[in-house]
């Protein structure tokens, strides 16, 4: 084969190998969901409804989640100066796993006029799996602290997952401790204090057994 025709098999094969593996890559399944949020404000109940997205990006063994709003949920009766209010939120996990995941943000940048719904950072945190597997990452509570105050929002809709990905946890994440010098841990019950029991009777019943053969024999020597 010449030069040049192996250089376009290697090509070749590259090629399909590297298709090969981004078919074989799982894909996270992503939705911008809807979520309606009940707050419990310091001036009274509101609600409101924001599209929600979750993004998630793997660095080393976890996985860097941000929670995007595209519309604000809440509003104060007066206006907020930059940096007075503080978002954090929860992310919910299921599937593989069940867990929940805290997500903050920065304060407002810019000053939130009165009665105007106030825009949330994005909210980011941290997610390690435990279990390797298919889970969803799905909005929770949020809360929003601003000049002394809490508002608390609460899904009240069931909300829709908004990411679902296939996430990998760190070996030997899943692995239960096991004792060292072996997988199982010696038994100690009454079955094997029976089964030592027998063996030391079955040592003594040889050991009778044998001391009789001698004894047998030492008698027909000394007859004879």
């Amino acid at each position: 084969m010449s030069n040049r025709k192996r250089s376009t098999a290697l090509a070749l094969a590259s090629a399909l190998a590297g298709s090969a593996v981004l078919l074989a890559a799982p894909a996270a399944h992503a939705a911008v969901v809807d979520v309606a949020y009940d707050c419990k404000t310091p001036i009274g109940d509101k609600s409101a409804v924001s599209p929600i997205d979750i993004k998630a990006v793997k660095e080393g063994d976890a996985y860097k989640l941000t929670m995007s709003f595209q519309k604000g949920v809440s509003s104060s009766p007066i206006e907020l100066g930059k940096g007075a209010m503080t978002p954090s939120a929860v992310i919910q996990v299921d599937g593989a796993e069940k867990a929940s995941v805290p997500v903050s943000g920065p304060p407002n940048p810019e000053a939130a006029p009165a009665n105007t719904p106030i825009k949330i950072t994005d909210l980011s945190g941290t997610y390690t799996p435990k279990k390797s597997g298919k889970v969803t990452f799905t909005a929770g509570v949020l809360t929003i602290k601003a000049m002394g105050t809490t508002t608390t929002c609460t899904p009240g809709n069931s909300p829709k997952p908004s990411l679902e990905l296939d996430v990998t946890a760190p070996a030997g994440a899943a692995k239960e401790t096991q004792p060292s010098g072996g997988d199982t841990l010696p038994q100690t019950g009454p079955a094997d204090s029976a089964l030592a029991l027998g063996t030391l009777g079955g040592t003594v019943l040889l050991s009778g057994a044998a001391g009789m053969l001698w004894l047998t024999r030492r008698g027909r020597r000394a007859r004879s």
